[in-house]
């Protein structure tokens, strides 16, 4: 009997490892080969178990055949109700979104900031009915920016390009639009007033009630802003009302009416607002109505001889004296490049100052309009109308366009530069080469090296004249520079006379200090003989023909003279036969009146002795 060796006992879990631990088979090359994966069979997908209904029937293939039919009644069932769910969930967006965008249009500020993307979808949902009032706010919208950015682009240059795209918009549902935009446009920049009224008045002769109601509103407007003490609103708005006066738009009832306003009981903005007016409306009225003009004068003169107005009043009164000398050259009735109506078109709306105004501020608001469509297509008529067909114009328009190509190469060959860009650089030039001088003959040497092309020698000594004028106090130094100028070439005192006479007929121009320079200036060329005393013709020593600034200047000017040459010298030169014939102006003995104010005028400066030819003839 063979004997077995007794094995260890061993624990229950060394003996489940031991159980569990298997060993890998291997192949002969498994040692260079990498461990190989293991992939797993995918499940099947599980079956769709379709609640088909079934039919209790004896026989299987009638059975089978009516289950099929029943399935496909409940599938058809089935389908049309989900169509349905989807068509209703697609009407409530879709309702959703016109509410949405219903309650962006309609707040006033324009609601919430919304995304780009999302508010075209909103606008693409709303826009598809053109009768709805979301689609006609969007096309408010769109008028509105559209007016105000013609309105804001126009000028002079582009006036008669701005007009068509200007009545390519429904001007007579947006009139209230165009009206508040050119009104506020002209506030704002009131040196292009003219250009405002000329577009109104081409507008006005195609569409009346256009032209009627800005003037009404501008009436409105001056009335409240008057009674409010709004200078500057009031400024504004006589000046947009002068203009369209002289547009013949307005009546020239009305500027008559506001002057005699302004003028009832003086004030110094009053005052102020009524020579503004009078300055752009004043060669109308002398026109076209001389005694109403002369009247208002009249006005004027008794405000100045009454003195209750501040000193600065009175000399804007004085200026606008010599403004009507003048005869308004600086502000004529049309401007260049603005006369565009014709007389015959012209409509001129006859409304008072004092009437029941119809302002219609609704018309700055949008309003639902039920028949939208027919006035859209109403206007299309008039616009056609107005602006013309185009088909003529295409078909003219290639033949034309060959001739005026031509026509800009020629064009081009003389290019001519009215920027005056030279012009500024040469006054630079002038201005830093006498600010740079150490002396007089330093200054001179230097400007005579300056070139200077021909005829324009005179912007040399008007820049003398200038930089003399903006001293604080007269210098003899730019005195010595225009005697040694005269006196070097014949040119330069041509061009020194005609200063003079351009300086003493603009002088109501500028303040006290600059005119007491520019009348030392003179005083010196005449006292060392580098100007003729022939140029003393233009001076008129008369009450009607002189201001207080004319006064003043000559005043200095002979005393001047009088430091310069002492008296008895001064009075044998004027004493000389040549001098006493341009100076029979100064000297007046054509009429008493004349005469005496002369002769007082004289000798209130301390030159008495210069009048005793005068003393005689009285």
């Amino acid at each position: 009997m063979s004997t077995v060796a007794a094995l260890p006992p061993t624990s229950p879990i060394e003996a489940t490892i031991h159980k569990r631990k298997r060993s890998r088979s291997r192949s002969p090359d498994a040692d260079d080969a990498p461990p190989s994966t293991r992939r797993r069979s995918h499940s099947p997908p599980p079956r769709v178990r379709l609640g088909l209904p079934k039919v209790d029937d004896v026989d299987p293939v009638r059975r089978a055949e009516r289950e099929k039919q029943l399935a496909a009644r409940m599938a058809a069932i089935q389908l049309e109700k989900a169509s349905k769910d989807a068509e209703k969930s697609n009407a409530k967006a879709v309702s959703d979104k016109q509410a949405e965008f219903a309650k962006l249009v309609g707040s006033r500020s324009g609601g919430v900031y919304m995304p780009p993307a999302r508010l075209r979808a909103l606008q693409a949902a709303a826009g598809d009915d053109k009768t709805s009032p979301e689609y006609q706010r969007l096309s408010w919208d769109a008028l509105r920016k559209s007016i105000t950015g013609i309105v804001n682009r126009v000028n002079v240059t582009n006036i008669k390009q701005i007009i068509p795209e200007l009545f390519s918009e429904n001007l007579i549902r947006g009139r209230g639009l165009f009206a508040r935009s050119v009104m506020k446009a002209q506030a704002a920049s009131l040196p292009f007033t003219p250009v405002f009224a000329a577009l109104v008045a081409i507008i006005n002769t195609k569409l009346p009630q256009v032209g009627e109601l800005v003037l009404v509103r501008l009436i409105s407007q001056f009335r409240r802003s008057f009674k409010r003490n709004d200078k500057i609103v009031c400024h504004s708005t006589t000046t947009f009302i002068a203009h369209l006066v002289n547009q013949a738009v307005a009546p020239e009832i009305i500027p008559l009416q506001i002057l005699m306003l302004l003028l009832e009981r003086p004030t110094d903005d009053s005052i102020e607002i009524a020579v503004g007016f009078m300055r752009e409306v004043g060669a109308f009225l002398s026109e076209n109505s001389p005694k109403a003009n002369a009247t208002v004068f009249e006005r004027f003169r008794a405000v100045l001889n009454e003195g209750s107005i501040s000193h600065r009043v009175q000399y804007m009164i004085e200026v606008l004296m010599q403004v009507r000398k003048d005869k308004y050259k600086d502000n004529p009735i049309l401007p260049e490049g603005l006369d565009l109506v014709e007389e015959d078109e012209q409509i001129t709306h006859e409304i008072l100052l004092d009437e029941e105004l119809q302002v219609q501020e609704g018309l700055n608001i949008f309003k639902f309009d039920p028949t939208y469509v027919e006035n859209e297509e109403k206007y299309k008529a008039i616009k056609a109308e107005i602006l013309g067909e185009d088909s003529d114009e295409d078909e003219s328009g290639s033949e034309e366009s060959e001739d005026e190509d031509e026509e800009a190469v020629e064009e081009k060959e003389g290019i001519e530069d009215r920027t005056e860009t030279n012009l500024v650089n040469l006054r630079r030039i002038i201005y830093l080469t006498i600010m740079n001088a150490l002396n007089y003959e330093e200054a001179v040497h230097k400007l005579l090296k300056v070139q200077v092309m021909e005829g324009q020698e005179i912007e040399m000594t008007n820049m003398i004249i200038e930089c003399c004028s903006q001293e604080r106090s007269y210098s003899t130094f730019y005195g010595l520079i225009g005697e040694r100028f005269s006196k070097l070439n014949r040119v330069w005192t041509d061009c020194l006379e005609e200063g003079f006479n351009n300086y003493y007929t603009t002088i109501h121009r500028y303040e006290t200090n600059r005119l007491r320079n520019i009348g030392r200036f003179f005083g010196h060329l005449f006292g060392t003989d580098a100007i003729s005393w022939a140029v003393f013709e233009c001076v008129r020593i008369n009450e009607d023909d002189t201001t207080s600034s004319s006064r003043i200047f000559v005043k200095i000017m002979m005393q001047e003279m009088m430091e310069s040459m002492g008296l008895k010298t001064l009075a044998e030169r004027f004493k000389d036969p040549e001098v006493k014939r341009s100076c029979t102006n100064m000297f007046p003995m054509d009429n008493p009146k004349n005469t005496r104010f002369s002769i007082n005028y004289f000798t209130s400066i301390g030159l008495g002795v210069l009048t005793e030819d005068m003393r005689e003839y009285l």
